[in-house]
Parts: structure tokens; C-alpha cells; sequence
């Protein structure tokens, strides 16, 4: 993926918003406050899902759907569904 350095340096701040949430539990902060904070993290994590998602469409599916085995495309767009599904199901 092109934006693999993009996608880790998301991964390291969310991490360190979630030590950061550990941190605010553990010191007894005000809840809602802490709630505030574990949406940011979900957003966070959502936008990595997007841009994860976007590479693997912009790479591997495009190249399932341009090639000639049917096996291999039926295959990638049955995980895109399973993918849509089990977000359905968090």
C-alpha cells in the first residue's frame, strides 16, 4: 500500500490516545470526558479502516476484477462483503 507510513503513524497516535484513556481511568477522570476521548480513538480507527480499505480496492481488487481467474474475483468480492458484514455486526 502507498500509504503504509501514513497508516502506521496513525496507528502509533491512536495507540497513544488509548494509553492516554488508560491513563484518565486509572486517575479517575470525569466520564464523560474519558467517553470524549474513546470516541476519538473509534474515529481514529475508522479512518484507518478507510484508508486500508481504499489501498486494498485501488491494489488487490482491481487487480482480481481485471484478471481472468473468476475463482480469484468471486473470492475477493465475497471478502469485501464479509468485511461490510462484520462492520454491520460491531
Amino acid at each position: 500500500m502507498e500509504n503504509n507510513a501514513d497508516i502506521a503513524r496513525r496507528i502509533a497516535s491512536a495507540a497513544g490516545h488509548l494509553k492516554g484513556i488508560q491513563r484518565m481511568v486509572e486517575e479517575d477522570a470525569y466520564c464523560i470526558d474519558i467517553i470524549r476521548q474513546v470516541q476519538a480513538v473509534q474515529a481514529a480507527l475508522n479512518k484507518i479502516n478507510a484508508l486500508i480499505l481504499d489501498g486494498h480496492l485501488h491494489s488487490c481488487v482491481i487487480t482480481a476484477v481485471r484478471g481472468d481467474d473468476t475463482a480469484e474475483r468471486e473470492r475477493m468480492l465475497a471478502e469485501i462483503t464479509n468485511v461490510f458484514e462484520m462492520s454491520n455486526k460491531i
